[in-house]
């Protein structure tokens, strides 16, 4: 008979978590059950769209989730989970991932998969340690576009590429009508002091524009060049959001072999719909992905007039969502798409590591040094 698992929520504090704890509840076999919090470095003022006492509230009312809990490691004692969905505040994603392989619990981890290298490698060895298997949810598996963008890189569409440029960016994340997915609800209005009572806004929680949307720019070009860079600088800055520590503003330029990355990251843009990218310049054309726009689509550019549209690619496994592909894995042990697997998001990781290092330091870091430092750090 086909397993069901039962699966839990820890944290409520992504604006993700109920479009991904949905993707879960449409699967046939998954037993959505209980939702725990971590707990805030400071209580919110506010219970606004998309805060944690609204998205408690929507994963009990409109999901159905039968329980909650104060303390997530007493939901993980008394519930017997098979699967966990992390959607906590990013500086909190070690401590989950230790709690859920003390109780043999699979962890799905919101992207990114952390603050620091340093967590990213303390995620690993716990998931090792304990044999549980942990992945990070970013979208590329399950867009065909994004397929469709690496089959035609793949085949040579451009040549080799010389640069990959990415750009994501809003008017941050609780900005008046910004719409995530899961409710059709926008935001709304808030003031500096509830700001700065979230997450988002607070640097010691993982907070910031570098850590949210750079992010973005350092998995992709893991995946489309195949390796990491050799060195990064990075700056961010605070330049619209005075209620909070965290930056709002951020860029990274990484040097990879034959290739550089220029990853932006930005809570000031008020037109959401501007082509992000990515956008791949290579040596016989350049790709401009256009994933969020008005009329999403790839275009490759030749040269004056030499325009070619693609659509997306079906989906080649054909498994469409994240709770597919990770109970899929499970069931099968057949690898995970590599923009879902740990290590490949730890080497992302490292990237943005050196780039928050850099902003500090005023220089150029290298990758090497700032593994080197993430293995000090961690004894």
């Amino acid at each position: 008979m086909p397993k069901h698992y039962r699966v839990g929520i820890i944290g409520v504090c992504h604006v993700h978590v109920h479009h991904v704890a949905t993707l879960f509840q449409q699967h046939p076999r998954v037993e959505l059950v209980a939702c725990a919090d971590t707990v805030p470095r400071v209580p919110e003022l506010t219970q606004a769209p998309y805060t944690r006492a609204f998205n408690r509230q929507y994963l009990l009312e409109r999901l159905g989730l039968e329980r909650a809990y104060d303390d997530y490691r007493q939901m993980l004692d008394l519930e017997q989970l098979d699967l966990a969905i992390c959607n906590s505040e990013n500086s909190q994603h070690p401590a989950v991932v230790a709690a859920c392989a003390d109780h043999g619990v699979h962890v799905c981890v919101e992207k990114p998969m952390a603050a620091s290298l340093a967590d990213a490698q303390q995620m690993i060895r716990s998931a090792t340690t304990a044999g549980i298997k942990v992945l990070i949810h970013w979208y590329m598996p399950f867009s065909p576009l994004m397929q469709r963008a690496k089959q035609c890189v793949d085949e040579g569409a451009i040549g080799a590429i010389l640069e990959l440029k990415m750009r994501a960016a809003h008017a941050g994340p609780l900005a008046p009508g910004v719409k995530h997915p899961g409710p059709n609800v926008a935001t709304v209005q808030l003031s500096g002091p509830e700001l700065a009572s979230t997450w988002w806004y607070q640097a010691a929680a993982g907070g910031g524009a570098l850590i949210d949307f750079c992010s973005y720019g350092a998995v992709l070009a893991r995946w489309f060049l195949g390796h990491p860079p050799s060195s990064v600088q990075g700056w961010r800055a605070n330049l619209n959001s005075p209620w909070g520590d965290a930056d709002d503003t951020a860029l990274i330029v990484a040097r990879y072999a034959g290739a550089l990355g220029v990853f932006e990251g930005s809570w000031t843009t008020y037109e959401p719909d501007l082509p992000g990218g990515p956008i791949l310049y290579g040596t016989q054309g350049t790709l401009v992905v256009d994933e969020w726009g008005k009329q999403p689509a790839i275009c490759l550019h030749h040269g004056p007039g030499a325009v070619t549209r693609h659509a997306g690619l079906p989906l080649p496994s054909g498994r469409r969502t994240i709770a597919e592909e990770f109970i899929h894995h499970l069931e099968t042990g057949d690898p995970l798409p590599p923009t879902l697997e740990p290590q490949f998001n730890a080497d992302a990781t490292a990237v943005v590591d050196a780039a928050m290092r850099s902003a500090a330091s005023g220089r150029v870091e290298s990758i090497e040094e700032a593994a080197s430092a993430s293995a000090c750090g961690n004894g």
